[in-house]
């Protein structure tokens, strides 16, 4: 049947949620949170919000294949553009009842298109305050910046709503040995899924295609090594931004004050580089105060594999050479914000400072 589909132009995407049967994109939606959506009662209205659309559409297929049998699919299957769909066609689709299955699942893209459509607005919240019991209804939105509507407050209060928010660079890493562990059954290594990270960036589509090319690469190896990554021919930094700041937590500050100045010529800012910097030492901080068990219990999920890296580091600080260093960083911060001086001038000082007060404790 797939109205919405045919109507729509939406064939590609209808291909796109067929091919997961096999299925390592639903085994990565699985993770949490949507695990938790799962582990409740079947049926209702999801809506799934945020700016993170490969995560949002692994979601999507994950519903799709615990609500849908791929036998009665092509009935019981409806993939509609929000912006695209007459409010008669969409009331129309809703209506119809599954046909030799429990439920009829209708997804939506671009469900923002509904915020501004009063009629559509209205069918949409009705839905969610009396959902029918053999109706799954899947409205994949992006919430406009600073938009305070009545639409998307009632959808996350009364639908079953997850949001999926654009992960940050620092998570990459986590992510990506995390992603190779769910989805390839295999291991990546920190080294290898840093440089990849730093090389692409944190578009999560992008990357697990890369991932899936680093497999083929390694092919029988047990692991994905850096070698795997520059085999398969990643352009990869000359200086890498999280291998530096463990050169300082190390207390190798002449290889630092060395890769300073390749970070800066490959376009990263003194002031991300001050505020990475304190990040990482006061999580040192922490793990000199009260031990790697306490650092991992404050990182976020995927960076818990740090901890015990940074517990190695922290065994060559103690809690006064961490607060220099730390306010030393702050009055880094100030003056690269007031002074006319160059990033690198600043940063390199601190470096400098650090070494001398080594120097003076030896």
């Amino acid at each position: 049947m797939d109205n919405g589909s045919e109507g729509n132009g939406y064939s590609e995407e209808q291909a796109s949620i067929d091919r997961t049967n096999s299925s390592h994109a639903s085994a990565t939606a699985m993770k949490s949170p949507l695990r938790k959506v799962l582990q409740g009662s079947l049926g209702g209205v999801f809506f799934l919000h945020g700016e993170d659309e490969h995560r949002k559409g692994e979601a999507v297929r994950a519903l799709v294949d615990a609500h849908v049998d791929p036998g009665t699919r092509d009935f019981n299957l409806d993939i509609l553009q929000g912006s695209e769909v007459s409010v008669e066609d969409l009331a129309r689709i809703l209506a119809t009842p599954p046909m030799m299955a429990d439920y009829r699942v209708v997804v939506v893209r671009g469900a923002e298109a509904f915020a501004g459509a009063a009629r559509s607005r209205d069918l949409i919240l009705r839905l969610v305050e009396r959902p029918p019991p053999d109706l799954a209804l899947i409205l994949s939105a992006r919430i406009p910046e600073r938009s305070k509507a009545k639409f998307y407050q009632t959808l996350i209060k009364q639908a079953q709503a997850i949001e999926f928010a654009m992960i940050t660079q620092d998570d990459v890493p986590g992510w990506l040995m995390e992603e190779a562990r769910v989805r390839f059954g295999t291991t990546m290594e920190p080294d290898a899924a840093r440089a990849l990270g730093q090389a692409v960036g944190s578009d999560l589509g992008i990357l697990s295609r890369e991932l899936e090319k680093l497999t083929a690469v390694a092919g029988d190896a047990d692991r994905i090594s850096l070698e795997h990554v520059r085999a398969a021919g990643t352009v990869l930094p000359k200086q890498d931004r999280w291998k530096w700041f463990d050169l300082v937590g190390e207390r190798r500050f002449p290889e630092a004050i060395s890769g300073l100045r390749i970070l800066l010529n490959q376009g990263e800012r003194g002031v991300g580089l001050t505020v990475g910097l304190a990040t990482h030492l006061l999580r040192i901080g922490v793990t000199v105060e009260s031990g790697a068990g306490a650092l991992e219990g404050v990182l976020p999920p995927h960076q818990r594999w740090l901890s015990r890296q940074i517990g190695t580091q922290a065994k060559v600080w103690n809690t006064g050479a961490i607060r220099a260093a730390v306010l030393g960083l702050l009055r880094v911060d100030r003056l690269l914000k007031a002074s006319s001086l160059s990033d690198e001038h600043h940063l390199e000082e601190w470096l400098l400072t650090m070494m001398c007060r080594e120097g003076v404790a030896a």
